[in-house]
């Protein structure tokens, strides 16, 4: 296992479960449960698993859900718990890995010891951390788009991809398109609209009561706000699907979800759990610390409030320096370094990210900018698919641009981060450089092309 193909999130209590990927083992066959974004199972029959490796699972995958090729490089194998999320290898044997779970636990969480000897992962067909979105523009295969449109619909209804209300309703009502069919007032359906709220927006946006089946029925009764914004978007999901008097396919709706995700920095990110400090507020200077959320992406870094469900520091890669530490006795730290000012004086910031997962957090922000630098234009060659992107492919259709909304969820608040700030001073460094002429760490996107440092919990774990 590596670090750049592992993201080491940390789930709520609410989403543990018992479920497990291996039902039966004997000396040579076993029953292998793969899950899927959407919970469903795919079983597979398998023959010595415990020597077989990742990419002959996810063949196996490919062949019962009879998905075309673009499917190697779109997917990935994942170990997933409550505790711990790893993308896999091509070459990683998941028996194996599976096997040495709780190293992995104790090396990379912070779980009591009571929730490691409990945990048990399960294997997860879902979204490649390294497939470009502008590759997933050019997909039409009705099935591959309806896979990433329930992974990416599950991010936004637990709130993991924090959205503004007009996004929620927006996104909502596709879901509602897709579940409930072509809006049409009084129908039936529109109880299940109702009734299943949690279904189409997060739980902090649903609030159960009658005005929604009323205004649904055209009583005049008034909806609540995101309510009533989520009826009127899926109407005007209908309008635009009958266009033409034809009614638009169900690929057509999930590529509109995926469009509208791409709007979200986040999307697409692997995700890691730590803490930042919190500002010094009060007359005992009191601060803390708040959980926070570390997406990574080709793209960049975001930092997310875990409880506020906002963004909290948003860095390209060439807006930031970075490195980690972990000295023996004390908590290892994920340092990122981006320009700012200081009452009006440019500065540069550091924050202060804690977490054990700070090397996987470092090493995947290291190959990302690797992959970025890669001399092949339609796309990254990445670890996890083992084939170039296709260079005689269309280029991706020009997106909108994202919307700028006053105090939305994925703008930074900066302020509500306790960073160091510093400028150089003449032979040494103090703290309160403008430009990245120098910087503290040495390690930036100008990084030479040096091979990429595998972070392994044990050399067992590398197999082959």
């Amino acid at each position: 296992m590596d670090g750049t193909e592992g993201s080491a999130g940390q789930p709520g209590p609410a989403e543990r479960s018992h479920r497990s990927s291996v039902s039966s083992v004997g000396a040579r066959a076993a029953d292998v449960l793969v899950y899927l974004a959407d919970d469903t199972v795919v079983p597979l029959a398998v023959e010595n698993l415990p020597s077989l490796s990742a990419h002959e699972l996810h063949r196996a995958v490919r062949e019962v859900l009879q998905l075309p090729d673009i499917a190697l490089d779109v997917f990935a194998l994942w170990l997933v718990s409550p505790l711990l999320e790893v993308q896999l290898k091509p070459k990683h044997q998941p028996y194996k890995l599976g096997r040495q779970w709780p190293e992995l636990l104790l090396r990379f969480t912070s779980a009591p010891d009571d929730d490691v000897a409990m945990d048990e992962p399960f294997l997860q067909f879902r979204r490649n951390v390294f497939f470009p979105k502008r590759r997933e523009l050019q997909i039409h295969d009705e099935e591959v788009l309806r896979l990433l449109y329930e992974e990416a619909k599950g991010n936004v209804l637990a709130a993991r991809y924090p959205c503004d209300v007009e996004d929620c309703e927006a996104l909502g009502a596709l879901v509602c398109r897709v579940q409930l069919g072509p809006y049409q007032p009084g129908r039936p359906a529109a109880c299940d609209l109702r009734e299943k709220l949690d279904s189409f927006l997060p739980a902090h946006l649903c609030k159960r009561g009658q005005s929604l089946f009323a205004a649904l029925r055209g009583r005049g009764a008034r909806a609540g706000p995101g309510e009533q914004g989520l009826l009127n978007a899926y109407r005007q999901v209908q309008e635009v699907s009958s266009d033409g008097g034809c009614e638009a396919a169900l690929g057509t709706h999930y590529r509109a979800y995926l469009l509208k995700c791409h709007e979200l920095p986040f999307y697409g990110c692997a995700f890691f759990h730590g803490e930042v400090d919190k500002p010094a507020q009060g007359f005992l200077h009191r601060g803390g610390r708040k959980p926070v959320s570390v997406a990574i992406s080709l793209e960049g870094v975001h930092v997310i409030d875990s409880r506020e469900k906002h963004v909290l520091l948003g860095l390209r890669f060439q807006e930031l320096s970075w490195d980690h530490t972990s000295p023996e006795e004390e908590e290892p730290i994920l340092w990122l370094e981006f320009d700012g000012d200081s009452e009006g004086t440019p500065v540069n910031k550091l924050l202060k990210i804690y977490s054990k997962q700070a090397e996987l957090m470092s090493s995947l922000i290291e190959y990302c900018i690797e992959l970025s630098q890669a001399a092949e234009p339609a796309g990254p060659q990445d670890s996890a698919t083992g084939s170039p992107s296709d260079p005689s492919s269309s280029p991706a259709p020009v997106q909108r641009p994202k919307l700028r909304r006053q105090g939305s969820v994925v703008s930074s608040r900066i302020q509500h981060l306790s960073t160091i700030d510093y400028v150089e001073d003449g032979k040494g460094i103090r703290r309160v450089k403008p430009k990245r002429t120098t910087s503290f760490f040495s390690r930036q996107l100008s990084l030479g092309q040096g091979s990429y440092t595998v972070v392994q919990p044990g050399d067992s774990l590398e197999q082959g």
